[in-house]
């Protein structure tokens, strides 16, 4: 059944007009009055909503009742990522979403390749958003992680201050001998913050920078993976774990 992120108040027999992406996208199908989609609003579980009626750009559907349906990881991991270039991030998104990833926070590091700063970097923003809602609309997803404005490492830093407590991860993806293995590092439980470097690593600075405020080394093994690949293949290892 298709399914289609909605983000307004939903109650079962309230008559809605779709969100005119949705509304496009029940058109492209060819749906017809009478048939049955699925709307999430971000909040937790999700509706039924019958289609009443199908106009030129809108479509209007009375919704069901709510089914207290959730997906989410049981360990929270946040995302914490040095931007790579081109789509890469546009892909980064989209698996990192599917994989049930808290949240993402895209850096601009001393060695980004990918350099965004006002205007370009809010509608970069906005774009990732949407690819999220996409892919929580596709795996079936209820909740949507955010997509954090892109921000400085050293102003990154600076807000999110040192650990608040033991109930809180923060790992730092490294290649040093010396880094325990994720799994290990991460410990049984508890919420993550992951942070991943961009093409060509963070610099020592940012490193001593991310220890300061509570940062962990963790491996992911001998061998060197990409930008987009390292913190995907770790939120993997953590979310899809038993």
């Amino acid at each position: 059944m298709p399914r289609f992120y909605s983000p307004v108040p939903l109650a079962g027999g309230m008559a809605l007009d779709l969100p005119a992406s949705a509304a496009r996208h029940v058109q492209v199908l060819r749906m017809q009055p009478g048939e049955t989609v699925t709307l999430f609003n971000g909040e937790g579980g999700e509706f039924d909503a019958v289609i009443e009626r199908m106009g030129r750009s809108d479509v209007a559907v009375t919704v069901g009742e709510h089914r207290a349906v959730e997906r989410e990881a049981a360990r929270p991991v946040h995302l914490v990522v040095g931007m790579p270039a081109n789509e890469r991030m546009d892909w980064l998104v989209e698996k990192a979403a599917e994989l049930g990833a808290a949240s993402i926070q895209p850096l601009l590091a001393q060695r980004s390749v990918l350099r965004l700063q006002g205007e370009r970097a809010d509608k970069k923003q906005a774009h990732w958003q949407g690819i999220a809602i996409a892919a929580c609309e596709q795996s079936g997803r209820n909740r949507v992680p955010p997509v954090h404005a892109i921000a400085g490492f050293a102003q990154w830093a600076a807000a999110i201050g040192p650990a608040a407590g033991a109930g809180e991860s923060r790992l730092l993806l490294s290649l040093a001998a010396q880094a325990p293995p994720l799994r290990q590092a991460a410990g049984p439980g508890g919420e993550v913050l992951l942070l991943s470097g961009p093409e060509g690593g963070l610099t020592p600075q940012e490193e001593e920078l991310a220890a300061g405020i509570g940062f962990m080394r963790a491996s992911l093994g001998p061998r060197v993976l990409r930008s987009e690949t390292a913190p995907l293949a770790a939120l993997a290892a953590l979310t899809l774990a038993g």
